[in-house]
């Protein structure tokens, strides 16, 4: 670091810090606490709701409220190890609850990745593995516990639809018959665990998505090679009412960038006898309606040119589709529901403050909704909204510690790459500051098929109150502005990717709002790939390097891969040519002259800490300045309260030295 403060002594410019920067221990933990909720959900009756709540020390907790009597929500169980995750729970009936908890185990130096569903009382009693058991005599080991397709089967209260991966069995020497192999479907009783076998296995199946009232109607077929990896296709087939014979549907193809091509049916609605899913539509994702009759209609319900329409919306136990969303400056939601539209409409007048709503769930009949408003400077709140009393009553916040902080706005902006091309992005300044002459932060976004969105970013948040501009760009090789945006994606078209991340950084310059000597980068993920990349195309742009999770060596990413199925998926997603030794962090090391911090959890199965291992010692050995903090037991996403405040305070303190700003 001699060399570096050396060289910011030198630097002629004043900096303007707000007034407004806060204390950064105290801003650390507060950020970096975790929402105060991850999921919710409502009964069928619309009378109570569970909650799953994080912890302080990485574990999590399971509440019930009973919304018809005043008092707080009950703590009904507790899942304490960092290493086995409550994700969520959901009503099953008005007295049953399912929850799905995830689990990770270390083999030999690998991250295995289990998941497991169980069935509970409401009040947390009597709880039972719902996934079922694999005998003595199984063969191998399920690592996917399964999972829900349908939750409304009528005249069968208590009863759901759950996919089961079914193991070959050893029938050596016995008269048991062997149940086949592969993905089927039972129809399970939520509290005797009583299963009855509604689709068999087999050994290629992917999918089956259900009608909603208890009617498998279409499975998905991914074919493997003779070594058992998937081959990057799939078939879809479906069936008509009151048929159990399967008919062709459509088949989806992933391309070289990575990209998947065809009709991909995501729902069904009964009613229509249609499946709803996505398709190209010159270029761009949209939403299209598909007939069930094997006439192969197709109709286009909603399409755009400038962005893909990318989600379905779905409500209820039964998951009805009620609308779709995409995002351009802001997530927008279009519902074919019309007393949903006209009541989102209300509410956006009701909630002035927050802007973005969302339907989260609802009582079976939908007379009681479950929704969710936040904003950029909110970082939201729950409700339920009562249709037969017109009432909307608040429920919990997210972030309680929040209260009464001044945030900062994400404005919308363009700036032009080295080509021309209008590169959209967000730019969040610090509350009261004149928006010139900071110190400032790039930021890109994960991925690479991703993109950032408009509303409260936790990370952004904290940066913006330390007094820092900070501009996230959607650069060439983001998701969600249709084939031609993403290119051959951010790996293997790095050098449009990462030249449009640091023109972001010359934006900020030339436009006055990022002291010239005050510039960092900072990203999680592939943006912390981002980062780290940024420096070999341009090594005197920024002034320090943050990476949290980053991919540093893509033929060692493609490596990490070799013993899983989908190894021919990501290994397309790479390519091959120059770009696996131009395009890599680690192998260019000695380009980078910026000071680097690393961030990675031990147990990240996305990315594997080995990645940010190897980039340290790369660093080393090229004579650079890094440090890599690694944390214990914590996987990509460093669900931890301490985790997270220490990367908070330890990155901002970082950012500051390498800036020569002052420590608080």
């Amino acid at each position: 670091m001699r060399r570096m403060t050396g060289l910011l002594a030198t630097a002629a410019v004043t900096l303007a810090v707000p007034a407004t920067a806060q204390d950064a221990a105290t801003l650390a933990q507060k950020f970096g606490a975790l929402e105060s909720i991850r999921q919710l959900s409502m009964s069928p009756g619309g009378n109570y709701l569970s909650i799953v709540a994080p912890d302080k020390n990485g574990g999590q907790v399971l509440y019930l409220a009973d919304l018809s009597v005043p008092g707080l929500p009950k703590a009904i169980m507790r899942q304490g190890q960092p290493d086995q995750q409550l994700r969520w729970c959901e009503f099953a009936t008005d007295t049953r609850l399912i929850c799905m908890v995830t689990l990770q185990m270390d083999e030999g130096g690998q991250t295995l990745n289990f998941s497991r569903l169980f069935s509970m009382g409401a009040d947390g009693s009597d709880v039972k593995q719902l996934s079922a058991r694999n005998g003595g005599r199984s063969l191998g080991r399920v690592f996917y516990g399964g999972g829900i397709i349908d939750w409304d089967i009528p005249g069968k209260p208590g009863k759901v639809l759950m996919s089961r991966i079914f193991l070959p069995q050893d029938t050596a020497g016995t008269n048991i018959r062997a149940k086949g192999e592969g993905l089927g479907v039972e129809e399970v009783d939520v509290t005797t665990l009583a299963r009855k076998l509604v689709e068999k296995p087999r050994s290629e199946a992917s999918e089956y998505i259900s009608d909603g009232h208890g009617n498998v109607r279409i499975m998905g077929i991914m074919p493997r090679d003779a070594d058992g990896y998937l081959r990057g296709k799939v078939s879809y087939s479906f069936r008509k009412p009151d048929s159990r014979e399967w008919d062709g549907l459509a088949k989806v193809v992933q391309s070289d960038a990575g990209l998947w091509g065809g009709f991909e049916p995501y729902a069904v609605d009964s009613s229509r006898n249609v499946a709803y899913g996505f398709d190209d539509n010159n270029g761009y994702r949209a939403l299209y309606a598909m007939t069930l009759d094997g006439l192969g209609g197709k109709e286009l319900i909603l399409g755009r040119t400038d962005v893909d329409v990318d989600s379905l919306i779905q409500i209820g136990p039964s998951n009805r589709v009620v609308g779709a969303s995409y995002a351009t400056e802001r997530r927008m939601i279009e519902f074919f529901d019309p007393e949903l539209k006209k009541l989102a409409a209300g509410l956006g007048k009701a909630l002035p403050g927050k802007p973005a709503i969302s339907f989260v769930d609802s009582s079976a009949d939908e007379s009681k909704l479950l929704l969710f408003a936040s904003s950029d400077v909110d970082p939201g709140q729950f409700y339920r909204y009562d249709k037969t009393t017109r009432k909307l009553e608040p429920l919990l916040p997210v972030r309680a510690e929040l209260a009464g902080l001044k945030l900062a706005e994400m404005k919308p902006i363009t700036f032009a790459a080295a080509d021309g091309t209008q590169i959209p992005g967000y730019l969040t300044l610090p509350p009261g500051s004149t928006g010139k002459n900071l110190p400032a932060i790039v930021m890109p976004h994960g991925g690479p098929g991703s993109r950032d969105e408009w509303g409260f970013d936790w990370l952004v948040q904290f940066y913006a109150l330390r007094g820092y501009a900070v501009l996230q760009p959607k650069f060439r090789g983001s998701a969600g502005y249709g084939n031609a945006w993403f290119r051959r994606n951010g790996f293997q078209s790095w050098r449009t990717a990462i030249g449009d991340v640091n023109d972001a950084g010359r934006w900020l310059v030339s436009q006055g709002i990022a002291a010239p000597d005050k510039l960092g980068i900072l990203g999680w993920s592939y943006g912390g790939y981002a980062a780290l990349q940024s420096s070999v195309l341009d090594a005197g742009l920024f002034k320090a390097i943050v990476a949290i999770a980053p991919v540093t060596d893509l033929e060692g990413l493609r490596a990490d891969r070799i013993d899983y199925a989908d190894y021919p998926l990501v290994d397309r997603l790479i390519g091959t040519g120059a770009h696996i030794r131009e395009g890599s962090p680690a192998r260019n090391a000695g380009q980078i002259k910026a000071p680097v911090l690393l961030f990675h959890g031990d147990q990240d199965a996305n990315v594997k800490i080995t990645q940010s291992r190897l980039m340290a010692d790369r660093l080393k050995d090229a004579g650079k300045q890094v440090e890599l903090v690694e944390f214990q037991k914590l996987d990509h996403y460093l669900q931890s309260n301490a985790a997270r405040t220490r990367l908070l305070w330890q990155s901002d303190a970082f950012l500051r030295k390498a800036m020569g700003l002052p420590a608080n």
